[in-house]
């Protein structure tokens, strides 16, 4: 008698953690007859522990292709180091950082760059302390590793200090030599300090279609509040990350 869905899950779980079916652009499970055969039991069977591992985000079903095994080992995404000045004064823009601490190469063409004016919501109204309503820029990134998109990121600015700076402009890529924070110091609006907070949500579907997210797989989102040293706000973020691309790495000092 052959095994359950939930044995043979089990079984290709460990296969796919010890690497008998690569984690890489090529890697796929066998065909469902085949592993019908192999495991004694019924293609039924083998679809219904394919699933179960599509949920657990181990996996995507492609047509054509099969049973694709999802590149497991996450990227690196930083905290304050990615932000450090000595960075970003030099030209190397907040998600290069995180591609070189990962080992991956990178190209400006990575970030794509839609620039509109917009009317405040509630919550950006606040962080830039406008009434909700105020027409503020908003500058929306879809960011890819190579072809896979791994996040997008949405800043919005204050229009009198960004106007006719590379920030409005649509050019995909970063904001010029150093991205955004550059821009800003350039402004005279230098960022100095930063709080990020975190969330995790599972998605909506516009969030899948544009993350190419398999079922199952839920999304960090992030906020970003940027400000000079004397406290004046200068940009506010918002981010939507596929979780099972990123591995978040913080290094502080620990206060007294």
């Amino acid at each position: 008698m052959g095994i359950g869905y939930r044995e043979l899950a089990n079984v290709l779980r460990l296969r796919i953690e010890d690497g008998t079916y690569p984690h890489d652009e090529n890697g796929t499970l066998p065909k469902h007859e085949e592993l019908a055969e192999e495991f004694a039991v019924n293609v039924k069977t083998v679809r219904q522990a394919v699933r179960l591992l599509e949920a657990e985000g181990l996996v995507t079903v492609v047509r054509r292709r099969g049973t694709v095994v999802r590149s497991r080992p996450p990227m690196k995404r930083l905290g304050a180091e990615r932000y450090a000045k000595s960075k970003w004064k030099y030209g190397l823009v907040a998600f290069a950082v995180d591609r070189e601490a990962s080992g991956r190469t990178w190209t400006p063409g990575d970030q794509t760059n839609k620039i509109r004016q917009v009317s405040a919501d509630a919550e950006v109204a606040e962080a830039l302390d406008l009434p909700v309503g105020a027409p503020v820029y908003e500058r929306a990134r879809l960011v890819k590793d190579g072809t896979t998109p791994t996040h997008t990121l949405t800043s919005y600015y204050r229009p009198d200090q960004v106007e006719g700076t590379p920030l409005v402009n649509p050019t995909p890529g970063p904001a010029g030599h150093g991205g955004g924070f550059a821009v800003l110091t350039l402004q005279g609006f230098e960022p100095d300090a930063m709080t990020e907070s975190l969330h995790a949500r599972m998605p909506t579907p516009d969030e899948v279609e544009q993350l190419q997210l398999p079922v199952g797989e839920p999304v960090v989102v992030l906020k970003r509040l940027t400000s000079t040293k004397d406290g004046l706000v200068v940009e506010f973020a918002r981010g939507i990350h596929s979780a099972a691309h990123f591995e978040w790495s913080y290094t502080f000092k620990i206060p007294d």
